[in-house]
């Protein structure tokens, strides 16, 4: 069912519309090298035949995961002696983000001269898993996952194609079936004709009907995407934290979710979830980097499904509760003070003085005993190098308990400015 023309492609609307650059450089079959990213079953293979086909092009197609230097170094040989005999090559490399920097290379002088039309694909992000040197030399283009309702078309072509399709064989579907398979396939194409095919042998049985029955044994174990170590994992796991961060716990629980049905280890999110906890709630409610470390402990003792609920149940409390990232701000201030004034001598005062000798230099000299001062603070004593003098890092925000530590903080450290002769801070 692969599509012979370019107006049989389902789904990429927008970079193959009427009039888009890349249609109008296929249909004059003026092409050129080109990176295409998109999830899996979007059409990349696809539209790289298409390429050949319309630019008159010999197609040949080789796997990153597959192939090693040797047989690129061949395939690229043949493309140079076809290229002599006046014939050019559409070289697609599948997986090309697989490849590593020496064998992408190899590419980069052969895209020069023309010999090849060189077309990667991908699912990983481009500008992190490909040479700046490659990425230079090619185009890249952003191809989407394609709708439930263009994975329906395509399901329906299936079934009535019967040259090519499961047209010859009397297989019938309700339109309610074929939507369940289009939402199953999770944007991929490939799937879902995969799954169409399963469903269709299962009916051979029942008369050819595709009923809710067949249905529910080809479905039972479907997954959605999910890339532990791809753009997919990093782009969820941003999405669960900001959703926590804008106290949407409803997101933050969907996004959980997902990234637990996908595989992803759930001691991960526990950690990233801790991190939560101290960066963008702080002391604004302390009790959550508790709730945080217990539930990683729940999960830890309890495992799989049970343990997920305490994850839940973290999650949501995270998004709720109030938010402050002061702390994790007034941590960053005190790194970039420390990286700026190199190492600085700690005041005398400040210093421990477990011998005579020490004492006699000085350490320890005219500190004050917090608690025997009024209200147990002293306050006309730095509590900094001599060369900086005070820092104020840390800004509690009103929110939750920093609203309390915001109003003593204010009144100690007007307080000791005075003291110290600073004026009013």
């Amino acid at each position: 069912m692969r599509p012979l023309e370019l107006d049989d492609m389902v789904g990429q609307r927008r970079l193959l519309a009427e009039g888009s650059a890349l249609r109008r450089a296929i249909e004059s079959g003026h092409v050129h090298s080109m990176i295409l990213w998109g999830p899996p079953g979007c059409g990349k293979t696809t539209l790289a035949l298409l390429l050949a086909r319309y630019s008159d092009a010999e197609f040949r197609a080789i796997s990153a995961v597959l192939s090693g230097l040797p047989e690129v170094r061949k395939v690229l040989a043949e493309a140079e002696h076809r290229f002599a005999e006046g014939r050019r090559t559409v070289l697609f490399v599948d997986e090309v983000h697989r490849f590593n920097k020496v064998q992408q290379d190899a590419f980069l002088p052969h895209i020069e001269r023309g010999t090849i039309l060189f077309v990667g694909a991908t699912t990983e992000n481009p500008s992190f898993e490909l040479n700046s040197a490659l990425l230079s030399r090619c185009r890249v283009h952003v191809l989407e996952a394609v709708s439930p309702e263009d994975i329906e078309h395509a399901l329906r072509l299936a079934l009535a194609d019967s040259t090519r399709g499961l047209g010859d064989r009397d297989v019938r579907a309700s339109d309610a079936c074929l939507s369940q398979i289009a939402r199953a396939a999770d944007g991929d194409v490939r799937r879902a004709l995969t799954l169409l095919e399963i469903a269709a042998e299962l009916a051979a049985g029942e008369g050819g009907e595709i009923t809710e029955a067949t249905l529910l044994q080809v479905l039972a174990d479907r997954t959605r995407r999910f890339d532990k170590g791809g753009e997919q994992f990093y782009d969820q796991i941003s999405a669960l934290h900001k959703s926590v961060r804008s106290s949407n716990p409803d997101a933050a629980l969907y996004w959980l979710a997902r990234m637990l049905d996908g595989g992803c280890d759930p001691i991960y999110l526990a950690r990233r979830l801790t991190r939560m906890a101290v960066e963008d709630i702080g002391l604004a409610d302390p009790r959550a980097l508790q709730m945080a470390t217990d539930a990683w402990d729940a999960y830890d003792r309890l495992g799989s499904p049970e343990g997920e609920l305490a994850l839940a149940q973290l999650t949501l409390y995270l998004a709720s509760t109030a938010k402050s990232n002061a702390a994790y701000t007034a941590y960053k201030m005190a790194q970039r003070d420390v990286a700026e004034h190199g190492t600085q001598d700690v005041p005398l005062h400040l210093r421990n003085a477990p011998t005579r000798l020490m004492k006699s230099l000085g350490y320890g000299k005219d500190y004050q005993y917090d608690h025997d001062a009024e209200d147990g603070v002293a306050l006309g004593q730095t509590g900094f190098p001599d060369a900086m003098g005070e820092r104020e890092y840390y800004q509690p925000v009103p929110r939750g308990l920093e609203i309390k530590l915001k109003e003593k903080l204010d009144r100690l450290r007007s307080a000791r400015a005075r003291a110290q002769g600073r004026g009013d801070s």
